[in-house]
């Protein structure tokens, strides 16, 4: 998955960063959170501040269109955004590798 900018402006009365990109890719589509933990990584920020918008996949070619808001801090981005915006863009929590291996059945 490589992750191409297009545009990327400070909305200085929101205070957040929007972003568009394009994201090329092999194989299936990659989903919200490999967007978004990748766009972190490439902006160098928390992936809790990042949104991903809107993410629009070109018919018949490995790219996808995007639209991401980061924002400065977390409480402005419960301000800001709805409800439903924030529950997609959660990032499920990781279970403990204890717990994971003891659920498991023994053979």
């Amino acid at each position: 998955m490589d992750i191409n900018i297009t545009e990327d402006k400070f909305n200085s009365l929101l205070n957040r960063r929007e972003v568009h990109f394009n994201v090329t890719f092999e194989g299936p589509t990659p989903s919200r959170k490999d967007v978004k933990l990748k766009m972190a990584a490439l902006l160098n920020c928390s992936p809790q501040l990042v949104i991903i918008q809107s993410l629009n996949n070109l018919y018949g070619k490995e790219e996808v269109l995007g639209y991401a808001k980061i924002y400065d801090s977390e409480d402005r981005m419960k301000e800001i955004e709805k409800e439903y915006v924030l529950k997609r863009n959660e990032l499920p929590e990781e279970e403990p590798v204890e717990a994971a291996e003891e659920a498991a059945p023994e053979e």
